[in-house]
């Protein structure tokens, strides 16, 4: 006998549908799995068999072929289990001719224990997305997630509940909808606590507003981590399609947590011993990294220099386009990567260079060595760049605190609502996201600031997309004051913000 039922995989953070087809034969008991199935997928026929029998249910002893269409497509993950148990109890006439009938209604998606319970799988709020107005059927732990998606699902316990539910013979709930409430963030870490500093956190409320990304090198001990911890607390509250796309992205890594929505922009500071696999994303059923985890959020890098060149490297394509692109033989993935880069760095190996007191035991070679790992396409991708001074005794003994986060942020709150007006019949959220038609539309240069520009590229030798990037930062500083048009104070402020145009990288 021959069963279809609908089930879902991902692909990137997007869901396709699958239809398990199950095939029950007379002849040796044998049970194979085809259609393109990775080794989690041709591993579920052990846990299906052992979930049937401890379900009080009759796994059949005779021929299985389990198919998975479409064909073509690589299938992962353990959310298969479900649709082929329930295809094979289908097949083998465990469901009564009601629920045959009304099998095309579901889709079902969901890891069997051995002992018939159904375990949480990675990638259901996007499986969620091709249900066609069918009612999903989720394990219990992925609740949230069909809330989230506001459509019918039902969450049975165990394999034996839901023959039950299908056969007519017990009533399951519904899921609830769930709606998103962004809420008031609560942040342990305050811009008020840091001490001096003042040009590192004048260009981080710049970035914040505008989504740049920076880069702070300074010698150790003057607050590069502490400010970059404080970052989040003057970032804008997640939208409603912000918080999706996140959430998305960490159920495809399974790393929602019981969580329904992610309402907090993500915070990522991986060790400078990642690979750029785990940083870009990949592997052989490949799955987001660190840059899409990162996604409407924060990547920082703590000792940017530290890190593999390959690794820094990858970083390129992403912080260009917002999108990471993994190509494999059989497939083709796309990852969002839409983040904002802070970066530390000492100024040498020994951090001691520039330091008023200590000597700096690096030679020059050394020194350049060490700042080279930062290549010059990668450095022209950073639109802000700022060098912290040593905190002095009088400024650490202060006991008057500086402005607190909440000060800065409804300052870049209001720059990010002038964005969002203007970007409103755009894909665009930030201006540091601008196309170059919108830099042309949105950025006109003021009297005067042609001449500045000229001269700094003159004098810098600045890239056409460093131009670009300093007429994107100008435009966020002319928001921030409330402005309308940029100005040539605007543009100056910006050219003080990338003195690795003006030295070099290796004469900071």
């Amino acid at each position: 006998m021959l069963s279809t039922v609908l089930s879902a995989g991902v692909r990137g953070v997007d869901g396709f549908a699958i239809e398990v087809e199950a095939d029950i034969a007379p002849g040796m008991p044998n049970m194979a799995v085809v259609g393109l199935a990775d080794t989690e997928i041709k591993e579920a026929k052990e846990r299906v068999i052992s979930a049937v029998r401890n379900s009080g249910l009759e796994f059949p002893l005779k021929r299985i072929t389990v198919n998975l269409s479409p064909a073509d497509i690589k299938k992962s993950g353990t959310g298969l289990d479900l649709p082929i148990a329930v295809s094979i109890l289908a097949a083998s006439g465990q469901l009564n001719a009601a629920a045959l009938d009304g099998l095309k209604n579901f889709v079902f998606v969901g890891e069997l224990g051995l002992d018939g319970s159904l375990r949480p799988c990675a990638g259901v709020l996007p499986m969620l997305a091709v249900l066609g107005g069918r009612t999903a059927v989720v394990p219990p732990a992925n609740a949230g997630e069909a809330a989230l998606a506001r459509v019918n699902a039902v969450a049975p316990k165990n394999l034996a509940e839901l023959a039950g539910f299908l056969n007519g013979e017990i009533n399951l709930e519904k899921i609830p909808p769930a709606d998103f409430e962004a809420g008031t963030q609560e942040y342990f870490y305050d811009f008020s606590e840091v001490k001096s500093q003042p040009v590192a956190k004048r260009a981080l409320e710049i970035a914040a507003a505008g989504g740049h990304n920076i880069l702070m090198i300074g010698l150790p001990g003057t607050g590069k981590s502490m400010l970059a911890k404080r970052f989040p607390s003057i970032l804008p509250p997640l939208t409603h399609d912000e918080a999706l796309e996140i959430t998305k992205i960490y159920s495809v890594s399974n790393l929602l947590g019981g969580e329904r929505f992610l309402s907090a922009r993500p915070f990522r500071d991986p060790h400078h011993t990642i690979s750029d696999i785990a940083l870009i994303g990949g592997g052989a059923s490949p799955k987001p990294g660190e840059v899409s985890l990162s996604h409407n959020g924060i990547l920082f890098l703590d000792e940017f220099a530290e890190f593999g060149r390959n690794v820094l490297e990858v970083l390129r394509e992403p912080m260009e386009t917002g999108v990471v692109s993994i190509a494999r033989a059989r497939e083709r993935v796309s990852y969002p990567a839409r983040f904002t880069l802070i970066a530390a760095m000492n100024p040498c190996p020994c951090g001691n260079h520039g330091h008023p007191h200590k000597q700096c035991t690096c030679t020059p070679v050394m020194i350049n060595r060490y700042r080279s790992k930062i290549s010059g396409p990668l450095l022209d991708r950073i639109d802000l760049t700022v060098n912290l001074n040593p905190v002095e005794f009088k400024d650490w003994e202060k006991k008057a605190e500086g402005e607190t986060s909440a000060q800065i942020r409804e300052r870049v709150i209001k720059a990010r609502g002038a964005q969002a007006v203007r970007f409103k019949n755009s894909p665009t959220r930030a201006n540091a996201f601008m196309s170059s038609r919108e830099i042309k539309d949105f950025c006109p240069l003021p009297p005067g600031g042609g001449e500045v520009l000229e001269a700094a590229m003159r004098k810098l030798g600045l890239s056409a997309r460093s131009l670009d990037k300093i007429l994107k930062t100008a435009r966020t500083i002319a928001d921030l004051e409330g402005a309308e048009n940029i100005s040539k104070m605007h543009i100056m402020e910006v050219l003080q913000y990338r003195p690795l145009d003006r030295k070099g990288v290796a004469d900071v």
